[in-house]
């Protein structure tokens, strides 16, 4: 839908008529002047990505480009189009690797990890997401990626919980947060657009992008349960962490914030619109849980009200800093997502406990 409404609004600007149908990887459009001839082209991508810092430069190019009305030679719009493509913006392996720890850190903490948990999950999920970003600049093949990535991930975990147990007799329900470690190839960005475009009534575009989310989280949960078969894992109940109502809150607000952060500069977000999205989303997903565990309100109704205010709230940050919405309303949301569940799910099937 973001990318439909931009080429209408560059379409009005000029005064033609473009007709497109957007899909994951590849649109096919054909636009049409006053006197009805047609110029068509398709495009095709051979993967897909999120990078935020050219999403936002470019909203900004398209806002620029109808303000000024579309005065603009066609050399100043490649020029201009070209400095966004040429941005280095992605950033390198070692920095995708620490941004994938501290959101999966953040995220064990809330799922009720301690603070063994929150260490073996860092380093499992910044070895994994370091390994799926190499193997991202090799061009790899997704399923590959993904379950190699996973794997990696609750191996480490696994390494680092039993240096804990040599050193400082870790007890062994500190292994079931192995799950927190894998967490960062949740595909929330397509998971959450999909939605958003079939809301649209753009139904190519949405069932594609939830395909390939179901396919992501498919592959990470089956691998995930290989693993943890040979390794003799299993998920199960951490232990209950012994902290009073404010001091719990309090530390929800900052893992909250760590793990939107996090997953924002997965997202190539500049730090600038991470920070801005990980304080909506440390307001937003504390309250979801305050109302799950203080209020008892059903988990799906808290979470609608979390996401809901994630919304309104990018609403209002929006008209003050111009970042786009969904760059800053997507990651706040993500860690929503209620990977640990989906994870059992599939572990279940696997052991063939189908209820």
């Amino acid at each position: 839908w973001r990318v439909r409404d931009s080429m209408d609004t560059v379409a009005r600007t000029l005064g033609i008529t473009c007709s497109t149908d957007i899909g994951l990887v590849s649109i096919e459009y054909t636009c049409f002047d006053v006197d009805n001839e047609s110029y068509s082209q398709t495009l095709s991508l051979p993967s897909t990505g999120v990078n935020m810092t050219k999403l936002n430069e470019l909203e900004k190019l398209i806002r620029q480009f109808e303000k000024e009305r579309g005065n603009w030679t066609i050399g100043q719009i490649h020029k201009k189009l070209r400095e966004i493509e040429n941005q280095k913006s992605a950033y390198p392996s070692i920095i995708a690797g620490l941004s994938a720890g501290l959101a999966c850190a953040g995220f064990i903490f809330l799922l009720g990890g301690g603070l063994p948990e929150v260490i073996c999950a860092f380093f499992g999920a910044g070895v994994g997401n370091y390994v799926r970003s190499i193997m991202g600049k090799r061009k790899i093949t997704l399923v590959a990626k993904i379950a190699v990535a996973v794997a990696i991930a609750c191996a480490v975990y696994f390494i680092c919980f039993h240096i804990g147990m040599i050193l400082f007799h870790l007890d062994y329900h500190h292994a079931y947060g192995y799950i927190g470690a894998m967490l960062f190839v949740i595909p929330g960005f397509p998971f959450i657009t999909s939605g958003l475009d079939m809301s649209k009534l753009d139904m190519r575009s949405g069932l594609e992008r939830l395909t390939y989310a179901i396919l992501v989280i498919i592959i990470a949960t089956m691998a995930g349960w290989a693993v943890a078969t040979i390794l003799n894992l299993h998920p199960g109940s951490m232990l209950r962490l012994k902290i009073d109502p404010g001091m719990l809150t309090f530390l929800r607000l900052i893992a909250s914030f760590c793990g939107v952060f996090g997953f924002s500069i997965m997202f190539n977000s500049r730090p600038p619109m991470a920070a801005t999205a990980a304080i909506m989303g440390a307001m937003a997903n504390t309250l979801r849980l305050s109302l799950v565990d203080y209020a008892h309100m059903a988990p799906a109704l808290a979470a609608f009200i979390g996401a809901l205010t994630a919304g309104l709230l990018a609403s209002v940050v929006r008209q003050k800093v111009g970042f786009p919405r969904i760059a800053i309303t997507v990651p706040s949301i993500v860690i929503m997502v209620p990977g640990l569940y989906m994870y059992r799910a599939v572990f279940n099937f696997g052991v063939t406990n189908i209820n």
